[in-house]
C-alpha cells in the first residue's frame, strides 16, 4: 500500500506540480517508510535462524516507528507542497460537506476492506 500511494501520488503529481517527484517532507518520509518495510522483509529472509530473523526484523520495525509521527506531522512542521490536515478533532473540516462525506464513506469502506 505504501508503494501504491507513492506511485499514484506521483502519477497525480505530474499534472499538478509538473514533475514526478519533489523532495517534499511527506513524500520523503513515505519513501523512508517504504525502505523500512523492504528492510524488514529483507531481514526476515536474510537469516537462517527464524528466531534471529524475527529479532532483527523487530528491532528495525521498532526503529521505524519513529517515522510514523514524522509522516503525520510533516505538513505542520515544514512548509511543503501538501496541505495541512483537513480534519482535526478540535475544529470543523476545511472542506465542504459534499466533499468530505464521500471521503468519509470511502475511508470506512477501506477500513472494512482491511478488516478480517
Amino acid at each position: 500500500m505504501t508503494f501504491v500511494s507513492l506511485f499514484s501520488g506521483a502519477v497525480w503529481g505530474v499534472p499538478t506540480w509538473g514533475t514526478w517527484w519533489m523532495w517534499d517532507a511527506r513524500l520523503t518520509s513515505m519513501l523512508i517508510l517504504l525502505f523500512l518495510y523492504l528492510g524488514v522483509i529483507a531481514l526476515r529472509g536474510a537469516f537462517t535462524s527464524r528466531d534471529s530473523a524475527s529479532r532483527a526484523a523487530s528491532v528495525l520495525a521498532m526503529v521505524g516507528v519513529i517515522n510514523i509521527p514524522i509522516i503525520k506531522y510533516s505538513v505542520d512542521w515544514w512548509y511543503t507542497l501538501h496541505q495541512p490536515a483537513t480534519f482535526t478533532i478540535t475544529s470543523r473540516p476545511a472542506m465542504p460537506m459534499d466533499m468530505w462525506l464521500p471521503l468519509l464513506i470511502m475511508v470506512l469502506g477501506f477500513y472494512s476492506f482491511l478488516s478480517p
